[in-house]
Formats: structure tokens, sequence, C-alpha cells
């Protein structure tokens, strides 16, 4: 007798979870929390990102057409191309992003033939290594300013910089397109909204090069920032002691100096996981098991995240650290202590007073004699005056 109703077997429930969690991970149902807040936080770093590096490569700009100082105006050219780097990045990027996720991550139909994915990973790593390179190369550019003026006064010429800054982007590109010249393209991450090295199961030794290329290149400009800005920020503090320089070079050179210093800082803590994370994982993946193979995706993912923030928070470097917003600052901070500070020197006036009279009171002639003779600083004088 024919039945109405088909029966349900396990075997058919079984297949139907296993059709629902592919379903799920692939993203074919676009309007699940999960893949909406994905979208949301894409668009309000998109949006962020833009705004903030239009602002801070507006205020460079600016400052570099009335700039007449050499080397900073070296220094202006290489940030302003920092933030067109990271402005470019937000708006290839996110825009492909966004592609993705419009397309509900079905790759195998808008991309078949893996030309999105290629051009995905290809961003991916030049927009990644090139705010890299640019921040080290600046380090080593004022370091080299700092402490040899007149090697890069006359020898660092402004063709010479804007050649530099060629090869700095060649490299990054170079690096970007170089799995695609070893016929090693770029993979679909296990989340399917990016694409990156090839790193999940490695076939060989070259899945295994690839990223640590990536990883080491990005480790070593962070490490050459770290030792030229220590090296610079040594040399700046040893010529204010000896006051060699003047004090409208010493105060142009320590904004640059701030400016390097908060560029490396939120490098290191925005790319030092994923450079560092993502190294060891490309090492080990291949021995993990299914459990630890999700958890290092999901890890992955998170550190991605975190360098995506580098691109943000850069402008924000050249728009608050800025002599005009430092001095106000400081104006600022010295209006809500200045009563403090005006009392410390009412007390220790108070207390030279004390100590000056004692001094004459209970001292002999010829003691009192020397030390009329001594030599007081300008403040005590006018303070016992």
């Amino acid at each position: 007798r024919a039945r109405s109703h088909r029966e349900v077997t396990p075997v058919d429930g079984a297949d139907e979870a296993l059709r629902r969690q592919i379903s799920c991970k692939s993203g074919v149902r676009p309007s699940n929390n999960t893949c909406s807040q994905s979208v949301t936080a894409s668009v309000i770093s998109m949006t962020v990102g833009i705004f903030s590096n239009s602002l801070a490569l507006f205020i460079l700009l600016r400052s570099y057409n009335r700039i007449r100082i050499k080397s900073k105006a070296s220094f202006l050219l290489f940030a302003s191309s920092l933030v067109i780097t990271d402005l470019l990045g937000h708006l290839i990027n996110g825009s492909l992003v966004l592609f993705v996720y419009s397309s509900q991550k079905k790759w195998e139909l808008f991309d078949p033939h893996r030309i999105v994915c290629t051009i995905f990973g290809v961003c991916m790593v030049f927009f990644g290594l090139s705010p890299l390179f640019l921040g080290g190369v600046m380090a080593v550019e004022r370091c080299i300013g700092v402490t040899r003026p007149i090697f890069h006064s006359t020898v660092l010429a402004s063709r010479h910089m804007k050649r530099l800054l060629g090869i700095t982007w060649l490299l990054a590109g170079l690096v970007a397109v170089l799995p695609v010249l070893l016929w090693r393209p770029y993979k679909i991450q296990s989340s399917r909204s990016w694409c990156f090295f090839h790193m999940e199961q490695p076939k060989d030794w070259l899945d295994v090069l690839l990223p640590l290329i990536f990883s080491l290149l990005g480790l070593f400009a962070l490490l050459l920032s770290i030792v030229c800005n220590t090296l610079t920020s040594f040399a700046l503090l040893q010529a204010r002691l000896r006051r060699k320089h003047h004090c409208r070079g010493t105060a142009y050179h320590l904004e640059m100096i701030c400016q390097l210093l908060a560029i490396m800082l939120v490098s290191c803590v925005c790319w030092g996981p994923l450079l560092g994370i993502g190294g060891v994982l490309t090492v080990y993946r291949g021995k993990m098991s299914d459990a630890k193979e999700e958890s290092a995706s999901s890890s992955l993912l998170t550190v991605i995240r975190m360098a995506t923030w580098n691109q943000i928070l850069d402008p924000w470097v050249y728009i608050l650290l800025r002599k005009a917003v430092l001095r106000k600052m400081f104006t600022l901070f010295y209006s809500c202590w200045g009563s403090k500070s005006h009392n410390l020197h009412r007390w220790q006036r108070n207390m030279l007073h004390s100590s000056v009279d004692t001094s004459h009171s209970g001292a002999a002639a010829s003691e009192c004699h020397y030390l009329a003779r001594l030599p007081l600083p300008d403040t005590a004088i006018k303070c016992i005056t």
C-alpha cells in the first residue's frame, strides 16, 4: 500500500543535519545573527577606516605643502604614503568582503576559476606588509636624519626617498604575488569570508615556506622599527641634555619620534599576534587533530581582525600627535595641575626662606661671608628677594 508521507529514517535525519551544518558554515542563509554581525562589523570598520585615513591624509598633505625642512619633508612623504596605503586597503579589502557576504559566500558560483580569491589574497598580503615595511623605512630614515644629519642632507636626496618608497611597495607586491608565481594559489579559509595562504593541512614544504616568509618579513620590519626608534630616542635625549640643537629643530624631531613610537606600538599590538601565531600554526598545522584545527582556524580569524585595526589606528597617530594638539593637551594638563604646582612652589619658597634665616642666625661671620660668595641659582635668588 502506497504511503502518503515518507517515513524519516535515522540516516535521512543525519543527512539533513549535515546539510544544515554545511549550509550554516558556508553562509547560505545570510539572515542568521552571526552573518549579520559580521557584515555590520565589516561596514563599520570600513567606514571608520576611510574617514580616519582621509582626515589624516588631508592633515599630512597640508603640512607637506607648508614645510620647508628637508628632513621633515621626507618623513611626511613616507607618512602620506602610509596613510594612502591604509586608505586603499580599506577600500579594496572592504569592498571584497562585502561582495563575498552579498553573494552569500557561494564561492563556487561567483568565483569558479578562483580569480576573486587570488585578488583577495594578494590584496590581503600587500596591504598587510606595506604598512609594516613603511614603518620600518620611516624609522630608518629618522634614525639617519638624527644621528647622521650631514649624510642625510647631502646624500639622501628627494629622488632617493621616492625610489626607496617605490622599492618598498615593490617588495610587498612581490611577496603578495609569490604564491601565484609558484602555482600555489591562495585558498578560501574555513570561515569562507576571506582568502589567504594555504595554511590548513599544508601539502609540502612550499605551503609552509610561503606563510613563513610573510611572518618573518613582518617580524623583521617590526624589529627594525624598534631598534631604530630606540637609537633615535637616545640620540634626541642626549642632544637635549647637551643642548646641541636649537629648540625649533628639537621640537619637530620630538614630534616625529612620538609619531614613530606610536606607529610602532600600534603595529606590534595589531600585527604581532598574527605574525607570531600565523608562523607557529603553519609549522604545526599538519600535526593537529580536527578539534585543534577548528580552534586554530578561529584563532587565525581573530588575529586577522586585530590586524585590520592597524589601518584604523595608524591615521589617528598623525591626527592626535601633532604639535598643536600636543600643546593644547599640555595646556589642559597644566591648567588641571597648575594649582598643585603653585602650592608646591610656595612650599619650596617658604622652606628656602626658613633655611636662609636659620643659616644667617646661627652661622659665624666668616661662614656668612663664605655663603654670600656661593653662586646661587637664579630661581633661588628670585625667591629670596
